[in-house]
């Protein structure tokens, strides 16, 4: 079954110097975009990360130093690669809390502003965990009946979850190719931030989803220990936290302000 499309959607995938959101690097990115009459667009390009790729990365990916010594730096084809990726819905596997937050700190790093908000997410391993529990390559040949050659490639892993998905959606009667509700599906929480640091609860509050403060409403917290943002502007976090975080901070600060007049 295909997707039924209202605005392009791009399936992506990154290799990468690592697994840390906040100090690792792209080395790789695919990106398929399906348009809404079927036809696909596939760019595919080494990045040089600006570090050394660790040995522990290079054996799963198998990508060089040397492979990438000549390729060009993100923030190169970030404006590029902005205006394909623009206007697009986007999925992908493990994408929601590896490659689209990983993917907003380039861009963030390169000072090219794109707003993920208006995308809407499809995470492929989500669907598959509700349904199967396993791995890519284990989709590929429960969904797919066929081997993944060239596996933790970015360009085979991103034909691979596009295959995928669309072999979930003629498997499972309750899922619909409507993008909305892939989304919706795919989605274990619904996140305030990529990383899931702030959540929605059931009333529509942010919640903070980690730490001391886990379960508790932002404004409550704000309230009772105004420190915290401090802390958490301080602290590790992506810039997309911080950023959300703010939001909330502004907005409490203007209630408050308002309720005084």
């Amino acid at each position: 079954m295909n997707l039924n499309l209202k605005r392009p959607i791009i399936f992506f995938d990154l290799e990468t110097t690592g697994t840390s959101i906040l100090t690792d690097r792209i080395v790789e990115i695919s990106v398929l975009k399906i348009m809404p009459d079927g036809s696909e667009i596939e760019h595919t390009r080494r990045v040089n990360p600006g570090m050394p790729i660790p040995a522990a990365a290079t054996a799963i990916h198998h990508i060089t130093d040397e492979d990438v010594a000549s390729a060009p730096k993100f923030e190169e084809i970030a404006p590029k690669l902005k205006l394909f990726i623009e206007g697009c819905d986007i999925a992908g596997f493990n994408s929601t809390k590896f490659d689209v937050p990983l993917l907003d700190e380039e861009f963030h790093r390169a000072k090219v502003e794109f707003d993920f908000s208006r995308a809407k997410f499809i995470d492929v391993q989500t669907i598959f965990h509700k349904k199967e529990q396993r791995t890519l390559s284990a989709a590929y040949r429960f969904y797919c009946d066929k081997e993944l050659d060239g596996a933790h490639s970015a360009c085979a892993d991103t034909r691979a979850t596009y295959e995928v998905l669309k072999a979930q959606l003629d498997r499972y009667d309750d899922l619909s190719p409507e993008v909305d509700m892939l989304s919706d599906f795919s989605t274990q929480n619904k996140n305030v931030d990529f990383m899931g640091r702030l959540i929605y609860d059931s009333k529509g509050r942010e919640m903070i989803n980690f730490g001391k403060y886990k379960g508790k409403a932002c404004e409550e917290v704000l309230a009772a220990d105004p420190g915290y943002y401090s802390w958490v502007m301080k602290g590790d976090f992506a810039h997309n936290t911080k950023d959300a975080f703010t939001k909330i901070m502004l907005r409490v600060k203007s209630e408050a302000k308002n309720a005084k007049r």
